[in-house]
């Protein structure tokens, strides 16, 4: 085995053009599946981690109101009071098309809303500067706001600047009395620091709307998730008569969905770049081919001076699977090296994973040992005395 794995190594070295060009399939399969599989996985983990940010356990809950049959505020919060032993938190939740104001200072791409003092710790944010909104705030209807970071940045030019300042939207005067504190490293229009809440009862008034018809719950645990979900659309039910009229979606069921298109995204290109493999297998079947052909009268003379099948076998098998093992150490370097400097182009945080780098070098060295196997058994089945006659 030893003298077979010397005699590969010496054919490799001593041509060294045709073996680079045996590998180079190999180089170009093992770095595009490790590229396109790190890359996905990398840009769909970004998606992921910022859809869990937006809270795993939480559970939005849609209606549609109608005359004759609605559902109140008062009648969802006494539903939320009777399962405390599923629901960490309730807020409603009431979206205003408008814009913010202080001064001169105009901004239009702001979220504002209406939500309840469970809101903050709902969100999993902190505050920076003053208070969250109070139930008290919502009892009286008093026109007082929360604002993020960004909106406190641009306007005032901090938190502390902004505390207790007047703030101007949809026409209405508000005072802040607390500035969330920063989430993003980067803030900017539009972005989860722009933001602006009122007391859901003061928004629903501003809205012209007399029914609230969106609802955000938190689940105690994010094992529950179904209960909740279960429990949240039998009580809808009652209520409606009719389930085209609500919709429940629970986070933990979209995170999971999610992660099930990514796997298969990721398996999908995996195999497309393992297409190029299998090409390189081919090309790694021809060069023996040729190989063989080569060396002819070479296996001729072994055979002559006692070599057996098994041993002109073994050294064919071995060199190819040596040149696929090469190119693969070559194409993991290529590929790991690549997908930092594309992830770093693209602005996507992408690391190689394990299982693409185990997986694409077992495959390189595994067509090594299939396509050799052909030109290998062709080498070993040489007649000595037709190989001898060989030119």
């Amino acid at each position: 085995m030893l003298q077979s794995f010397k005699l590969a190594l010496k054919s490799i070295w001593g041509n060294k053009m045709r073996s680079f060009l045996t590998m180079l399939g190999i180089i170009i399969g093992v770095a595009a599946v490790i590229i396109l599989v790190s890359l996905v996985n990398g840009y769909m983990g970004s998606v992921v981690e910022s859809f869990a940010s937006m809270g795993v356990n939480q559970i939005n809950v849609s209606v549609t109101n109608l005359t004759s049959r609605s559902l109140d505020v008062d009648e969802m919060y006494a539903f939320y009071e009777d399962n405390t032993d599923l629901f960490a938190q309730l807020s409603p939740n009431v979206s205003l098309s408008t814009t913010v104001k202080h001064g001169t200072d105009e901004m239009d791409s702001t979220s504002v809303g209406g939500y309840s003092e469970q809101y903050l710790d709902l969100k999993e944010y902190t505050m920076e500067a003053g208070r969250n909104i109070s139930y008290a705030d919502i009892m009286s209807r008093q026109k007082v706001c929360v604002i993020g970071a960004f909106v406190a940045q641009e306007l005032y030019g901090s938190a502390q600047s902004a505390l207790d300042q007047t703030i101007k939207i949809g026409g209405y005067s508000f005072k802040i009395v607390g500035v969330v504190a920063q989430e993003e490293d980067d803030m900017d229009d539009g972005g989860t620091d722009d933001f602006v809440w009122l007391p859901y009862s003061v928004a629903v008034k501003m809205s012209r709307n007399a029914v609230i018809s969106s609802y955000t719950f938190t689940s105690v645990d994010t094992d529950l998730s179904d209960d909740c979900v279960t429990a949240i659309e039998d009580f809808l039910y009652e209520t409606f008569k009719d389930d085209d009229l609500y919709r429940v979606t629970a986070m933990s069921e979209m995170l999971d969905s999610l992660n099930e298109q990514i796997a298969m995204m990721s398996a999908m290109l995996g195999g497309i770049a393992g297409i190029s493999l299998l090409v390189a297998g081919v090309g790694v079947m021809n060069i023996m081919l040729v190989s063989v052909t080569e060396r002819t009268r070479e296996i001729g003379i072994r055979k002559s001076l006692g070599a057996d099948k098994g041993t002109i076998m073994r050294q064919f098998v071995i060199e190819a699977a040596v040149t696929s093992s090469l190119g693969g150490v070559v194409g993991i370097l290529i590929g790991c090296i690549s997908t930092t400097l594309v992830g770093t182009a693209v602005g996507i945080t992408a690391t190689p994973t394990p299982a693409a780098i185990a997986i694409s070098f077992s495959v390189s060295v595994g067509i090594g040992l299939l396509f050799g196997y052909m030109p290998a058994n062709r080498a070993a089945n040489l007649n000595p005395i037709d190989a001898l006659r060989s030119e």
